[in-house]
């Protein structure tokens, strides 16, 4: 402790041991191994993500989106909230919202769903994350194969508006073929017909 930290009256308090990552970063196994972690904690790039807590619009806007996916999803797909995708080993993100084979739920105690399973991501944009959100996880979901992936953004009367986007093959990014404000209609990766104004209600 020294001299100002004893005036202010904060005690040195050592750093935890298992935040400290190793020489080439975190790995999937580190993610679900460390008894520590604080929940929702993801892996990007190596590196251990927190996330700060949400507020009612976030947490609104991804009920909205799920209950929306969840009414005209076929029976071959599960909708889920807050599910680690992996996508390399040192590449766990938590998407909002996703879309995954139905083979691939095996039961209530799955708790990561791998790339290849998952066919859409959904990104609901918060001050805390924008720039992974915007930038990063749209890359590392694209370079994994996802074909779909939604970035939300909030809209005037804090409204979402949905940027809805799909991987091209050619070129393994991803395109944007819409923006939708008001209502979500769209025919794939299945009939999707979401009221967003309904927030306004929730």
């Amino acid at each position: 402790m020294d001299d100002l930290d004893s005036v202010n009256g904060i005690d040195d308090e050592p750093f935890p041991e298992w935040l400290r990552p190793p020489y080439r970063g975190f790995t999937v196994d580190d993610l679900f191994r460390l008894p520590e972690l604080p929940s929702h904690t993801q892996l990007v790039d190596g590196g251990l993500v927190f996330r700060a807590r949400q507020s009612a619009y976030h947490s609104l806007t991804n009920a909205l989106l799920a209950d929306g996916l969840r009414r005209t999803c076929p029976a071959s797909l599960r909708v889920r909230r807050e599910m680690i995708v992996v996508l390399g080993p040192g590449q766990a993100p938590e998407p909002d919202v996703l879309v995954a084979r139905a083979e691939a739920v095996t039961g209530l105690e799955t708790n990561r769903y791998a790339a290849r399973d998952v066919v859409l991501v959904v990104e609901t944009v918060a001050p805390d994350s924008a720039i992974r959100d915007r930038e990063r996880k749209p890359q590392l979901y694209a370079r994994a194969g996802i074909p779909h992936f939604w970035r939300v953004e909030e809209g005037a009367r804090r409204r979402p508006v949905v940027h809805v986007h799909e991987l091209d093959p050619a070129t393994g990014a991803y395109t944007e073929t819409g923006v939708h404000r008001d209502r979500l209609t769209l025919a794939v990766p299945f009939a999707v017909d979401i009221d967003l104004t309904a927030i306004d209600r929730m």
